[in-house]
């Protein structure tokens, strides 16, 4: 189960706020919050309730991922997996801006921690974006969405995971 995770998500969740827009895109000319914007905003009182983020990058058949887990100090956890996607193939600095994107978002999604990134469409390059979510219990999960807004495009695809303990 995750009941003693459950509780230090709930009681640090009522102390998170939402992440200050720290940074400029000059191209779409708007405000973003960075990766470090978000950590400052939630790591600590999820540490102040036993909870440790991790997030490792891994890779399988179907892509590169940045793993986003909350760990409690009890074994329990959550985690959920956000896909990389390069603006461009074989291009270090467009790898990095899509791992620091998906470390980002996978964070603010995992805390419900409200943020605006302003450049997604450009770290998304149209490629599209998949998350999913495994915590400790026996469920699966699954399902895709479209939104559209001024004319772009944003697809999010769940895969099916089987939920289990850490251990």
């Amino acid at each position: 189960t995750i009941v003693k995770l459950s509780a230090a998500l709930l009681r640090a969740q009522k102390k998170i706020g939402a992440a200050t827009k720290d940074s400029k895109n000059p191209f779409f000319k708007s405000n973003y919050a960075t990766l470090g914007s978000v950590m400052e905003t939630c790591k600590q009182h999820l540490n102040d309730e036993g909870v440790t983020v991790l997030q490792p990058v891994y890779s399988d058949s179907t892509g590169h991922y940045v793993e986003t887990v909350l760990l409690h100090e009890s074994g329990e956890f959550i985690a959920g997996q956000s896909e990389i996607v390069a603006a461009k193939a074989n291009d270090p600095q467009a790898a990095g801006s899509a791992t620091t994107y998906a470390r980002r978002y996978g964070l603010q999604a995992m805390v419900t921690l409200k943020a605006e990134d302003d450049d997604a469409e450009t770290a998304m390059a149209g490629a599209g974006f998949r998350n999913s979510t495994q915590s400790s219990s026996s469920s699966t999960i699954g399902s895709t969405t479209t939104n559209s807004t001024s004319g772009n495009r944003f697809k999010a695809k769940t895969k099916d995971v089987s939920y289990r303990d850490w251990e």
